[in-house]
């Protein structure tokens, strides 16, 4: 079992299928679900699935929904996008990754993120912080 850090293989598919849409006035919703280190998540990651998702104080099955804070835009030859931090206040978890995926129509995947480690909150908060959203950094970037 292990996560890997990748952009789904399936969301590229997606893109090219016009399945995808992360443009101001979308009606798709984006979610941010938690797992712990038993989960197996990579690029052949298809879509959320609830097997080896956190559990405990203060989360809730699926994640959480994500706002978009960039819509998508280019700069040089390099596309991005990203979402606003996110919070699980007042938790009680522990996460060793994340994905994030779109919610409804099979719940498809987009990114998986690894931590790096086990990662605990214990009665306080829980926070995904995501990087700068330029073409270096962005969480997701397509070059």
């Amino acid at each position: 079992m292990a996560i890997t850090q990748a952009m789904c293989t399936s969301f590229k598919q997606a893109l090219l299928d016009g399945e995808m849409d992360f443009g101001s006035g979308t009606s798709h919703v984006f979610k941010i679900a938690l797992y712990t280190s038993s989960a197996t998540l990579s690029a052949a990651t298809t879509a959320y699935s609830a097997t080896n998702e956190v559990s405990g104080t203060g989360y809730t099955a699926e994640g959480n929904t994500l706002t978009v804070s960039q819509v998508p835009t280019t700069s040089g030859t390099t596309a991005f996008l990203s979402f606003s931090d996110t919070t699980w206040s007042s938790a009680t978890i522990t996460a060793r990754g994340a994905l994030i995926y779109k919610y409804g129509g099979g719940n498809p995947a987009i990114a998986v993120l690894d931590f790096g480690a086990d990662k605990t909150s214990t009665s306080g908060d829980f926070q995904i912080a995501f990087p700068t959203s330029d073409a270096t950094n962005a969480i997701i970037r397509i070059a």
